[in-house]
C-alpha cells in the first residue's frame, strides 16, 4: 500500500477526532460548567452542505443540528456532549482555540475540512477556509498541510469571486491538487464534483 493510500480518506473509519476538521475552518468548541461537556459548532459559508455536513458527522456517532448565528449566518452545532471534551481539551488553550501540537492532517480530517469550508477558487486550485477570529492557528495550519503533501498558500479571498471573505488556505499546481483529491477521496454525496477537489479534469471518484 502506497504512503497516499495509507493517509487517504477512505484507508480507515471516520471517528470523533476526525471532526477536527471542522475546527481547522471556522468552527469551534467550548466546554461546559465544570468542563465535563462540550460543544463542537461551525459556521457554513455554503448552507447547501449543511446536509452532507451533518451526514459525515453523524458517521463518527455525533449528530448536528441547524442553527443561526446573532448575524443571520447559517451554522450547525451539537448538544453539550461528554465525547467531545477530549476533542476540546486537544484544540483550547484556555478558552482560546489552538491546534495541537504536533498536529497531523490525513484524509479524514481533510475531508471534513473540505466539505464544511472548502471551495473551487474557478482557477484550478482548491480554497480551504480558515477561521478568522483565531489567526493564532493560521501558521500552525500552514505547516500541517505543508507535512501532509499540499503546501499551501494564505489567501483573502474576494467575496463573490471564490466565496465568502476570509482568510483561507490555497492548494495550486497539478502535483498538489493530485495528492489533495487522493487524501479527500470522492466528493460525497449531494456535493457537485465541480465543487471538490479535481485534477486534469477528474475528481475523486
Amino acid at each position: 500500500m502506497s504512503q497516499l493510500s495509507l493517509f487517504s480518506a477512505e484507508a480507515r473509519p471516520v471517528r470523533v477526532t476526525d471532526l477536527a476538521g471542522l475546527l481547522c475552518g471556522p468552527g469551534q468548541i467550548v466546554r461546559f460548567g465544570t468542563g465535563d461537556t462540550a460543544r463542537l459548532s461551525t459556521v457554513l459559508p455554503d448552507p447547501d452542505r449543511a446536509s452532507a455536513v451533518r451526514a459525515a458527522a453523524a458517521a463518527t456517532g455525533i449528530r448536528l443540528e441547524s442553527a443561526t448565528t446573532e448575524s443571520g449566518a447559517a451554522a450547525l452545532r451539537t448538544a453539550f456532549r461528554c465525547d467531545l471534551v477530549a476533542l476540546a481539551r486537544q484544540w483550547t488553550r484556555g478558552a482560546v482555540k489552538a491546534v495541537p501540537d504536533r498536529f497531523q492532517l490525513d484524509g479524514p480530517l481533510l475531508r471534513l475540512w473540505a466539505l464544511a469550508a472548502g471551495r473551487s477558487d474557478h482557477h484550478g486550485g482548491f480554497l480551504l477556509f480558515l477561521d478568522p477570529h483565531a489567526p493564532e492557528t493560521h501558521q500552525p495550519l500552514i505547516a500541517a498541510a505543508t507535512r501532509a503533501g499540499i503546501p499551501p498558500a494564505r489567501v483573502d479571498p474576494v467575496d463573490g469571486e471564490c466565496g465568502p471573505n476570509g482568510p483561507a488556505l490555497r492548494i495550486s499546481g497539478t502535483r498538489r491538487i493530485q495528492r489533495l483529491v487522493e487524501l479527500v477521496g470522492p466528493p460525497p454525496i449531494g456535493v457537485p464534483a465541480a465543487t471538490w477537489p479535481r485534477y486534469w479534469g477528474r475528481n475523486g471518484a
